[in-house]
C-alpha cells in the first residue's frame, strides 16, 4: 500500500477500511469509512468508494485509478468531501490489489485517512497549575463533619450551606474514612437566589472536609444549548437528520416487537429558488420557518416534523391504520403549506410534494440505523416521483418505485465510469441553407455506448448527469471534443472557415463559476476562433434564469461565440427574454415543421416565429426535417437553416462530409 507520512507533530489519521471489486465499486466499508467518506450513509449500490466527493473530484478520481488499473500501480487519491455540516474535508483513498493466481486484479483493500492539518499542544507544569489553581475564583472551603465552617475563601462567601449540602450528599463511606476521596455535584441556591450546580471534589482527614468546587451551571447550559444545535435545525428549531434517524430508529424498534406502523413523510416545497431569486434569501428562510410552523400544526400531536435539507422537510408518524390513512394525513399536510402566503408585504404562492411510505416493521436491514435510511429514501423516491408526475401532489411508495430508482442509481454510477473509460462520444447532424444548399453548420450530439444497455441518447441519461453535478465535466467534454473535431475539418478541408459547429450547453453547466475560461480554452487550443461556436441552450433556462446565467451568456457573446435558443414554441416561450437574449439563432421546434404544409394552422405559426426572429436580427433554424414539401414550404416562409434527417442524419467526425447527406 503507498506509504501514508505524517509528521511527527501531527495527530493520527483517522482510517476507515475499504474492499472493492476490480473496477473500483465498494463491496465493503467499515464504520469509520461510512463516517468518514459517506457521511454516516450506507454502502450506495455500485458507487466508487469517494461516491460522495465533489463532481470534479469523481471524474478525475475515476481516471486516476483507472490508470493505476491499467499500470498495476497502488491507489492513491486525494479528494474533497462536504462532511455533514457543509465542511470541505480533504480525504486520501489509499489501496492495494488483490490478484488472483493467475496475476488477474479481483478487487482491492485500502483505508480512507483524514489528515489533520494542525495539532494543538497543550502543556501546563505543575507550578502553572497550582498557581491557576491559587488564583481561582472557584469556593475553597475547610470544614468539619458538621458542617461548621473552619475556612472558605472570598468565592464561597456566596455559597453558605455549600459545606452542609456536601456533607449531606457525600456517601457515608467516605466520611468515615480518613484520606478517602470523593467527587460528584451539588446543586444550591446562592445568595443571587438562582440554582447552581457545582462539580465538586472532596478530602477526608479524621477530622475535617476540604472542599474544592467548580461552578458548571453555565457550563451545563452550554452543554444543553449545544446538545440542542447538534440535533436541532437553527432556523426553524425543529429536529434534524440526526435527531429524526435516531427516533424513527426507535419507532422501527417498537414496530418490531409490536404491531404498530411506522409512516414517513417526505416533503420538498416546490420552487423555493425561484422565492429566493426573485424576493431575497431572507424571505425564503422565512417562508421555510412559516411552512415549518403549519407543519407542525397539521399534523398530530405525537408526530415528530423534523426539516433535513434547504426545501426538505420529513415527518414520522405512528400507529396509523392503513396506507389510506396515511395518504390522507399526508394531504392535510400538502393542503395546510398550500396557498398563497404574505411575506413581509410580499405575497408568494406555495405548494409541495410529498412522498409517503409506510412499514410494519419489515425491512431488508437488520440494523436499525440502515432501516430508518432505507425507510428514508424510499420516502424519498416517492417524493422524486410526484414531483416527476406535475409536483403539488402526494404519492405511495410502491415496489416498482424502488425498481426505478435502483435502475436510475446503477445507470447514475455507470455515468460516472463513462468519461474514464471512454465511452461517450459525438455525432454531428449537418445544417444546410436551402438558399445555396450548402452545409453551413453541424450540431454537436453526445451519444454514451453503455457496455450493457447499447447506445443511449442524452434524454437516457442527461437527467441524471445534471442532478449529480457529472453534466459539467460532461459538458466540458463535449466542448473540447468538438473544438477538437472541427480543427480536423477545417485541416482536411471539409468545411470552410465560415461553419458553425453548435454545442449543447445544460444550465448546471453554464452556471459553474468557470464555464467561460473553461470554454475559452477550449477554443484556443483548437487554434479556433469563437464565431465558429454557437452554443445552444433551451429557452426554459432563461425562463428560470436568475440573472446570471443571462450574464454569462451576454459574456460569451462579447468575446464572439454565437448564441441559439434550441426547442422555441415548446411552452416555455417568453417574448421579453428574447428581446434580452442576444441570440444569433433561433431554432424552431420539429413539432411545428412536422405537419407543415399538411395542417393549415401551422402556416401562419411558423410564418410568425420566422418573422419575429428575422425583426430581431435572429436567423431560423427548422429542426426535423424529413421531407422535400416541408423544405420547399420552408424555403417559401423566409426560414433560413435547416436540419433533419432528410438534410443528414448525424454521423461520427471520421465521417461528417464523407456521408453526410445534403439536399
Amino acid at each position: 500500500m503507498p506509504n501514508l507520512v505524517i509528521s511527527s507533530t501531527d495527530q493520527s489519521p483517522e482510517i476507515g477500511l475499504y474492499e472493492t471489486d476490480a473496477s473500483g465499486r465498494l463491496t465493503f466499508a467499515d464504520e469509520r469509512f461510512r463516517q468518514l467518506a459517506l457521511q454516516g450513509g450506507p454502502i450506495p449500490l455500485a458507487r466508487a468508494p469517494w461516491a460522495n466527493a465533489h463532481p470534479e473530484n469523481r471524474a478525475n478520481a475515476e481516471v486516476a485509478w483507472r490508470q493505476a488499473h491499467d499500470t498495476s500501480s497502488p491507489i492513491d487519491i486525494l479528494v474533497d468531501i462536504s462532511d455533514t455540516h457543509g465542511l470541505v474535508r480533504s480525504l486520501r483513498f489509499l489501496a492495494n490489489a488483490r490478484l488472483d493466481d493467475d496475476g488477474t486484479i479481483i478487487g482491492y483493500v485500502g483505508v480512507v485517512a483524514l489528515l489533520p492539518t494542525s495539532q494543538i499542544i497543550f502543556h501546563q507544569d505543575s507550578e502553572k497549575l497550582l498557581a491557576l489553581l491559587a488564583d481561582s475564583e472557584d469556593p475553597s472551603i475547610i470544614a468539619d463533619f458538621a458542617g461548621n465552617v473552619i475556612y472558605r475563601n472570598t468565592a464561597a462567601e456566596n455559597f453558605e450551606q455549600l459545606a452542609v449540602s456536601v456533607g449531606d450528599q457525600m456517601p457515608r463511606e467516605f466520611v468515615a474514612t480518613p484520606g478517602s476521596r470523593w467527587r460528584g455535584e451539588v446543586a444550591l441556591r446562592g445568595s443571587d437566589n438562582e440554582l447552581h450546580t457545582f462539580d465538586v471534589q472532596t478530602s477526608c482527614s479524621e477530622d475535617r472536609l476540604t472542599i474544592l468546587a467548580r461552578d458548571i451551571s453555565a457550563a451545563l447550559r452550554l452543554q444543553g444549548e449545544l446538545a440542542h444545535l447538534a440535533t436541532h435545525d437553527a432556523l426553524t428549531g425543529l429536529p434534524n437528520r440526526t435527531l429524526f434517524v435516531r427516533k424513527l430508529s426507535e419507532a422501527i424498534e417498537r414496530s418490531r416487537s409490536g404491531t404498530s406502523t411506522v409512516s414517513v413523510f417526505f416533503l420538498d416545497i416546490d420552487k423555493l429558488k425561484d422565492v429566493n431569486d426573485s424576493i431575497g434569501h431572507e424571505n425564503g428562510d422565512l417562508l421555510i420557518t412559516t411552512i415549518g410552523r403549519r407543519l407542525v400544526s397539521a399534523t398530530r400531536p405525537g408526530d415528530l416534523v423534523a426539516r433535513i435539507g434547504g426545501d426538505e422537510f420529513v415527518i414520522l408518524c405512528e400507529g396509523l391504520t392503513d396506507e389510506e390513512a396515511a395518504l390522507d394525513l399526508a394531504e392535510r399536510v400538502r393542503q395546510a403549506v398550500t396557498g398563497r402566503i404574505l411575506l413581509q408585504g410580499i405575497e408568494v404562492v406555495t405548494g409541495a410534494s410529498l412522498g409517503v411510505v409506510m412499514s410494519r416493521g419489515e425491512s431488508d436491514e437488520s440494523n436499525l440505523l440502515d432501516a430508518a435510511i432505507a425507510l428514508m429514501r424510499n420516502a424519498d423516491t416517492a417524493m422524486y416521483y410526484a414531483k416527476t408526475r406535475g409536483r403539488s401532489r402526494c404519492e405511495l411508495y410502491t415496489d416498482n418505485m424502488r425498481n426505478s430508482a435502483k435502475d436510475r442509481a446503477i445507470l447514475s454510477a455507470s455515468l460516472e465510469l463513462a468519461l474514464a473509460n471512454h465511452e461517450l462520444h459525438l455525432v454531428y447532424q449537418p445544417v444546410l441553407s436551402p438558399h445555396s444548399l450548402r452545409v453551413v453548420g453541424a450540431e454537436a450530439l453526445l451519444r454514451w455506448r453503455h457496455p450493457t444497455l447499447g447506445l443511449l441518447t442524452p434524454s437516457s441519461f442527461v437527467d441524471l448527469a445534471e442532478e449529480s453535478g457529472m453534466i459539467v465535466p460532461i459538458g466540458e467534454w463535449v466542448v473540447r471534443q468538438a473544438c477538437t473535431d472541427l480543427r480536423q475539418w477545417l485541416n482536411e478541408k471539409r468545411v470552410d472557415r465560415q461553419f458553425v459547429l453548435h454545442v449543447n450547453v445544460s444550465p448546471r453547466q453554464v452556471g459553474d463559476s468557470r464555464f467561460v475560461e473553461k470554454t475559452l480554452a477550449a477554443v484556443k487550443d483548437a487554434d479556433l476562433q469563437p464565431q465558429h461556436i454557437a452554443l445552444e441552450f433551451n429557452e426554459k433556462m432563461l425562463i428560470q434564469d436568475s440573472g446570471s446565467t443571462l450574464r454569462t451568456l451576454q459574456s460569451m457573446k462579447r468575446f464572439g461565440f454565437r448564441l441559439s435558443i434550441d426547442d422555441f414554441g415548446t411552452g416555455y416561450s417568453s417574448l421579453s427574454h428574447l428581446r434580452v437574449c442576444p441570440a444569433d439563432f433561433l431554432k424552431l421546434d420539429g413539432s411545428f415543421v412536422r405537419s407543415l404544409g399538411e395542417d393549415e394552422n401551422d402556416d401562419p405559426i411558423v410564418r410568425g416565429i420566422i418573422q419575429l426572429a428575422h425583426s430581431l436580427n435572429m436567423a431560423v433554424i427548422a429542426e426535423w426535417v424529413t421531407t422535400d414539401a416541408q423544405i420547399s414550404r420552408l424555403r417559401l416562409l423566409g426560414c433560413d437553416l435547416m436540419q433533419g434527417y432528410r438534410i443528414g442524419r448525424p454521423v461520427a467526425a471520421n465521417d461528417f462530409g464523407i456521408s453526410a447527406t445534403t439536399v
